[in-house]
Order: structure tokens, then sequence, then C-alpha cells
């Protein structure tokens, strides 16, 4: 059972990471190409969709991609 728990938490990390890594990306460069709208918004705006874009990269990342 710990090793279970062990690996389960191993994968969310790995999945949190990379989606730190995107939403960086994604926030200086690729928010742009998905929604012309958000040109030009301030870092406050950037900070809280920060949390979503972590968590929803795996959606986002295809968006992105097509744009």
């Amino acid at each position: 059972m710990e090793q279970t728990i062990s690996v389960f938490l191993l994968i969310v990390a790995i999945y949190l990471a990379l989606g730190v890594l995107f939403a960086i990306a994604f926030l200086r460069k690729g928010i742009t190409k998905v929604d012309e709208g958000a040109a030009g918004t301030s870092w406050i705006f950037k900070l809280l969709i920060f949390p979503g874009t972590v968590a929803l990269w795996i959606f986002l990342l295809p968006k992105w991609l097509k744009a």
C-alpha cells in the first residue's frame, strides 16, 4: 500500500512540475495565441490564472499547439 501511495504521489508531483513549467511559458508567450483578448493584460491577471493553468495544462497544450 505504501508503495502505491508513493508512486501516486510521484506521478502527481511530475504532473505539477510539468504544469508549472508549461504555465510559465504559456503565460509569457502562448496565452495571446489562444485568446486574443488576453493581450495587454496585467501580471495580476496572469497571477490569478496561474493555478488553473498549472492544473489544466494538459488541456491547454493542444489548444496552444493548434493556434
